[in-house]
């Protein structure tokens, strides 16, 4: 009886563990497939929405598509089929879905004949066609057609080019919407004539309006249709993608249904998506564990005027792997009778793992000891190797750990400046061949090198060129040491990086400073002597020429004078641009200085050398060029030497080509010449020119001559021209043609024209004096005395040291002088009226004046050039030049003087027509100082001369 009432304790305590272990175990699996439904169902949800937001997204991009495609019709029209096909390249490389895109074009019937004749020049079979029961024929006579003109890609959907689509209702339909919306419209599934003419898909089409035309409303929209881009979608292969981005793909726990209307009939499924699986087995009897399907989500929406459903579902069996009811009950039940075991072995298992314990407690004593001395140990090896990393990690250089297995190497280790300068995280490399350290997949021979050092396990130093994850490029000096186990074979590589990208781009600007133009950037002296020097050397192998152009800008020197060096660097970049603009990739453009250019064009088998070449460079040089609001037109010298007739060397070829241009600016500039012998003769005489025009002031060699000028109703002389003339003791009388030129192109021009109006000025004021009249006293004005700033002050200084009046002071300037600056130009003639001084036009009618420019100019007297005058008597196109002269400069309120009058007949033709004054040989030549003074004191006048010449005038007309 004691043993049995001993014993009953222990049963119940047993039961009721068991008991309570069963009760909670109910509770917490009904609790649990609660919480499981709920999450199943909020999952379902979410994961259907996001499918749904995708396919309408997807949609949406397809429609931005064709907007994109639209715009470029309105942003590059009129759009040609290149633009049209290298527009859509990209597009359709992007979105495999789009089947084709097309530009559908409007054209009556009267404009079918000359379109299809204009496409049958590049595509002879072409003509219009049309799709009858789902075949394509030749289009029938129609008053208006609907043609797809332009469509990509061309070489696979070439069945559907030039197809008329005015028949297709479905199609004709989106488009009318189009056009009345003015936004792209989605057309019902069609049956598309590309391919077999058998496939269904989906157009959708944007209007395309004629430029400017007013398209604010339905009415304008349609005036102004004149086509409309599309893109031909395979829907089933649309949706596709947009669930294969997604990734929506490997998901079989949702059944996608797409419905190409607002209901789900099965007859407007266009896309279905079902892949799950269903309930079997063990399952089915234990359905009541698990959660149940979530409802289906249905959801619709419109795009481009077309409305599209989604259905999502859950199969059966899909809901996932809801198995923790089932896992707790098995568990719950296990726990409840495994803890009535365990109640019934815990008293025995304790005296048995108390003895375990007492004996366990002897041995960890024991091996605490023993591991303590294994820590203390540890830490000084842990301590060495922490202050090996951390002084890795600070060194500022790129450290790598690469394995020595083969055959790729791979990084195992980098510290942190390897990402400093690489640009790369220790996570894109680890792992990785070594070969990743120069950044790219083509790898050169420095990378090739270390890896045949790495195959032989030995060190190694390059340079290598690499790249940074950003792209940018840097150059470093790689060392490699093979890294050597107890056993002495390599297990490893270390591989240190020396960032010298600073040290290769200085080397690199020294190298540009040695043989670069720092203004233009264009080869200096140095690097084109050694690109002429390998050009021979290629010649010679070849047997082809070469041409050595040397190019000199005209009047630079008075861009420089007049706006400062600033402009005139501005003007030199500019031509160094333009002439790397006209010549190909293997001629060299140099600068030797100044505005001084020099190229190298040797021959190609492709193609010969010719003038035209030239006068390309000329033609581009000479374009209109604006700096700082003003407009220049800047012309250019050319001389060419040819190798090997003209030199053999470089310095004599650059030599010869230098002569050539210097003959080219004396045959008047704005041309080119080759070069030949006798202009070395020519550059020779031009040195000893140059040489004794520097001195011929000093030696007081230069003598002016004066032409008289005759007034046509008086017959007296009004005025003379002053010109200058160059006495030399060995030359003789020097004509100003060979040394006007030199002196212009040198700069000596400018103290020589002082020189010439002081002496002018000089001289009238002595005339005067001596009661001989007030003549005027005419001086012409080189283009660089133009420039000078001082000149309205020097001209002031000169008239109030001589005493003469300004009145009785013409200044001379030429049409082109004045119209290379115009603003700057009236700034300094208002100064010289206002001086009071006249002012003239020289050689009217033979420049490039403006007649807007030339009402600004406070210009008192235009003068004829002589080369109209010539032929008045016998050219009625030079006449009637002269005439309009006239009438213009008296419209004007100036004066005129017709120069080099020869003849009778000449000077009877300006009297009719009321010229006002004329000189030229026909009354006197220019004459020296002396011989003048004595026509002044003999009173000769026009009269005379008529009487010598037995010749009466006509009498003048008064044209004012």
């Amino acid at each position: 009886m004691q043993q049995r009432a001993r014993s009953r304790p222990v049963s119940v305590a047993v039961w009721l563990t068991a008991a309570a272990g069963i009760v909670l175990t109910c509770v917490l699996v009904v609790t649990i497939r609660n919480l499981q439904q709920r999450a199943i169902d909020n999952d379902f949800q979410q994961r259907a929405s996001v499918r749904i937001a995708a396919v309408q997204r997807g949609l949406d991009d397809a429609v931005e598509v064709v907007r994109v495609l639209n715009q470029t019709f309105v942003s590059f029209a009129p759009v040609d089929r290149a633009r049209f096909r290298s527009f859509t390249a990209p597009l359709l490389q992007h979105y495999p879905s789009i089947y084709a895109f097309n530009f559908h074009r409007v054209l009556d019937g009267a404009q079918r004949a000359p379109y299809e004749a204009a496409l049958q020049a590049d595509y002879p079979d072409f003509h219009l066609t049309e799709m009858v029961d789902g075949k394509i024929v030749a289009a029938r006579e129609k008053s208006a057609y609907i043609v797809v003109d332009y469509i990509e890609p061309m070489l696979q959907q070439r069945s559907a080019f030039g197809l008329d689509v005015s028949s297709n209702v479905r199609v004709v339909t989106a488009m009318q919407h189009a056009v009345d919306s003015g936004l792209p419209t989605a057309s019902d599934l069609v049956r598309l004539a590309q391919g077999d003419g058998q496939r269904s898909g989906l157009l959708i089409v944007m209007p395309v309006f004629r430029p400017g035309a007013e398209i604010n409303s339905v009415a304008g929209r349609r005036a102004a249709w004149i086509g409309d881009t599309a893109a031909v979608f395979n829907v089933h292969q649309l949706i596709h993608k947009i669930f294969e981005r997604g990734g929506f793909l490997s998901d079989d726990r949702m059944r996608i249904g797409v419905y190409f209307a607002a209901s789900d009939a099965p007859s407007e499924l266009v896309y279905q998506k079902t892949e799950a699986g269903s309930v079997t087995g063990l399952r089915q009897w234990t359905s009541f564990l698990y959660a149940a399907i979530p409802k289906p989500l249905e959801r619709s929406f419109d795009n481009a005027g077309q409305t599209w459903r989604v259905v999502v579902t859950m199969p059966n069996g899909a809901a996932g792997n809801d198995y923790g009811a089932v896992v707790v009950l098995v568990a719950g039940l296990v726990l409840s009778l495994g803890a009535a075991a365990y109640l019934n072995g815990v008293i025995a298992r304790t005296r048995r793992v108390q003895t375990l314990v007492d004996h366990r407690t002897a041995e960890l004593r024991e091996a605490n000891r023993q591991l303590s001395d294994d820590i203390t140990a540890r830490r000084h090896t842990e301590a060495a190797l922490q202050l090996r990393e951390r002084a890795i990690e600070a060194c500022a250089n790129a450290i790598m750990i690469a394995s020595a297995e083969r055959p790729h190497y791979a990084i195992e280790y980098v510290n942190s400046a390897f990402t400093r300068i690489t640009g790369r995280s220790a996570e894109t490399v680890l792992g990785r061949p070594l070969t990743v350290i120069d950044g790219t997949e083509h790898h050169d021979d420095t990378v090739s090198e270390l890896l045949q050092a790495l195959r032989d396990r030995r060190q190694a130093h390059v340079v290598l060129h690499a790249y940074r994850a950003d792209g940018s490029v840097f150059w470093s000096d790689v060392y490699i040491a093979p890294v050597r186990d107890t056993s002495g074979s390599v297990n490893h590589f270390v591989v240190a990086m020396y960032d010298i990208t600073d040290n290769k781009r200085y080397e690199a600007e020294l190298e540009f400073q040695a043989n670069r133009d720092a203004l233009t950037g264009l080869a200096n002296r140095n690097l084109l002597h050694d690109r002429l020097h390998h050009a021979i050397a290629f010649a010679n192998r070849n047997a082809h020429p070469i041409w050595l152009v040397f190019v000199d800008l005209d009047q630079f020197k008075f861009i420089n004078d007049t706006l400062g060096h600033r402009a005139g660097d501005l003007m030199l970049k500019t031509v160094a641009e333009r002439l790397l603009g006209a010549v190909r990739e293997s001629d060299t453009v140099a600068r030797l200085g100044g505005d001084e250019f020099v190229l190298i064009m040797p021959e190609r088998t492709d193609g010969a050398l010719t003038s035209a070449i030239i006068q390309r460079l000329m033609e581009a040089v000479a374009q209109p060029m604006t700096i700082e609001q003003h407009t220049f037109f800047v012309t250019a010298s050319i001389g060419v030497a040819v190798y090997p007739g003209d030199g053999m060397e470089p310095d004599q070829l650059l030599k010869h080509a230098d002569i050539a241009m210097y003959r080219a600016k004396e045959s008047g500039r704005n041309n080119f010449q080759f070069y030949t012998p006798v202009m070395n003769e020519r550059a020779l005489e031009r040195l000893q020119l140059e040489g004794a025009l520097r001195t011929a002031i000093e030696r007081d060699e230069f003598v002016l001559h004066y032409q008289p000028q005759v007034d046509l109703r008086s017959g007296q002389i009004v005025g003379m021209e002053a010109l200058l003339r160059w006495q030399h003791p060995e030359m003789g009388m020097v004509p100003p043609g060979r040394f006007i030129a030199l002196a212009e192109e040198t700069g000596m021009i400018v103290p020589i024209g002082a020189w010439v109006v002081a002496t002018a000025c000089r001289q009238n004021k002595a005339w005067q004096d001596a009661g001989l009249g007030l003549l005027r006293m005419s001086v012409n004005l080189s283009a660089r005395q133009f420039a000078q700033q001082d000149l309205v002050d020097s001209i002031a200084a000169v008239l109030q040291e001589t005493g003469l009046d300004p009145t009785y002071l013409e200044v001379e300037l030429t049409e082109s002088l004045v119209m290379t600056d115009v603003e700057r130009a009236i700034a300094t003639l208002d100064r010289l009226h206002e001086l009071g001084v006249f002012l003239s036009i020289d050689d009217f009618g033979t420049g490039y004046s403006s007649l807007s420019y030339l009402k600004r100019f406070p210009i008192d007297i235009l003068k004829i050039d002589q080369s109209f005058v010539r032929d008045i008597s016998v050219d009625p196109d030079d006449a009637a030049i002269v005439v309009s002269i006239i009438s213009l400069a008296h419209s004007l309120r100036m004066g005129v003087i017709a120069e080099g009058v020869e003849t009778v007949e000449q000077l009877g033709f300006l009297r009719r027509y009321g010229c006002d004054q004329m000189q030229g040989y026909f009354f006197s030549r220019p004459v020296a100082a002396a011989a003048f003074e004595q026509l002044l004191r003999d009173g000769i006048n026009l009269q005379g001369k008529l009487d010598a010449h037995s010749a009466t005038l006509p009498p003048l007309v008064e044209a004012r």
